[in-house]
């Protein structure tokens, strides 16, 4: 325990922050059932787990019920009330909905009238404009997001082949590029979990920078119009074909959402997944301390064994300079509770001809 203390100083104290990334691809064969093969349904493969509710479905990157096995991502789709494929009619209708009012409201929040505010096409959610009614919702897990999402840094590849159905070989006929271009510069602030970047596409059955989804960096989630199957052929809604083996649909993707469930509409998006890739964010806060030992600061030790019948071990002669080995840093509360201790990788001799600066980081 310390006798001598020395009080730190406003000046001696500096708080930084810095920024780590980390790159993350993500190739189509994990996220399409790589495990699976040809030889498990589809929808059952190993590494692709769904749930008796029927919301949503979660990847991983090895068999789910293996110790191994890391989460991925969640995916789901959802329409809003407004939209026109609701209706009574539809497929698990009521969870459509709920699904997109419960990403909507938590990421873009609430109006004053308490409704749901609509995922907007170019972020601008007071000059109105086109709304995404109907969406995939991607779910990035926190061990593959961190902190947050890189802006700039996000490329998805998705088929939007014409033919839809699954183990055709056609479904990378027609690959869009999805990215978050200039995203680094020109992010939204106008959402309820952070900032969030506009996606455009780029493909050949599409005109280049289109509009296509949201990207939400802190959050770690993904929105995906379903206007990106809808472009085959021309921009035209409703102009691509999908369908699922073994479900006996083969309709437009708006069709496909209303036809079926929740989890076959994820199957059939998450086979048409070329790959993804984007950079991972770890905040790193660090508090540095500026410990400043002056030549007249300790240069003597409370060691009981650094004296020896009343004389200092370490001087040789009554004229010899008293010195010390600095080995440990500790940093006291102000009414002396130990709160940190930082050790020195070799002894520091101090001695009245010598000063010193140690800098303390602390990381969290």
């Amino acid at each position: 325990m310390a006798t001598v203390y020395k009080e730190l100083l406003n000046s001696d104290i500096k708080s930084t922050r810095q920024l780590l990334h980390e790159a993350i691809p993500l190739t189509g064969t994990i996220v399409s059932g790589t495990y699976g093969g040809n030889t498990v349904a589809l929808g059952s493969e190993p590494n692709i787990k769904n749930y008796s509710h029927g919301m949503f479905q979660s990847v991983f990157d090895y068999p789910y019920l293996s110790s191994s096995a890391n989460h991925i991502f969640d995916l789901t789709v959802g329409y809003g009330s407004g939209s026109s494929l609701s209706a009574s009619t539809s497929n698990q209708n009521a969870k459509k909905c709920n699904m997109y009012n419960q990403m909507a409201g938590t990421l873009m929040g609430y109006d004053a009238t308490g409704s749901v505010i609509k995922f907007d096409e170019d972020g601008d959610i007071a000059a109105g404009g086109a709304k995404i009614d109907e969406a995939v919702f991607v779910n990035f897990s926190r061990l593959l997001q961190k902190d947050e999402i890189k802006k700039g840094s996000f490329t998805f590849k998705v088929g939007a082949s014409a033919s839809f159905s699954t183990g055709s070989g056609t479904e990378f006929n027609s690959i869009v590029t999805i990215t978050d271009t200039g995203a680094a510069d020109a992010y939204k602030v106008n959402s309820a979990v952070g900032e969030y970047g506009i996606l455009y596409g780029t493909g050949s059955c599409m005109p280049d920078s289109t509009k296509v989804g949201l990207v939400f960096y802190q959050a770690g989630v993904v929105v995906l119009s379903s206007s990106i199957w809808q472009h085959y052929g021309s921009t035209a809604a409703g102009s691509a074909s999908m369908a699922m083996s073994g479900s006996g649909v083969a309709n437009t993707i708006n069709s496909f959402l209303t036809g079926v469930l929740i989890q076959d509409t994820c199957n059939a998006v998450r086979h048409r997944i070329y790959d993804m890739s984007f950079n991972n964010t770890t905040e790193l806060n660090s508090t540095l301390h500026f410990c400043r030992l002056g030549n007249s600061d300790f240069n003597y030790s409370a060691n009981p064994t650094y004296l020896s019948e009343s004389k200092l071990r370490v001087k040789n002669s009554q004229m010899d300079n008293p010195v010390s080995y600095v080995t440990t840093v500790g940093l006291y509360s102000a009414d002396h509770e130990l709160l940190a201790v930082a050790k020195l990788s070799d002894p520091l001799k101090k001695d009245p001809s010598t000063e010193f600066t140690l800098k303390v980081r602390l990381d969290y």
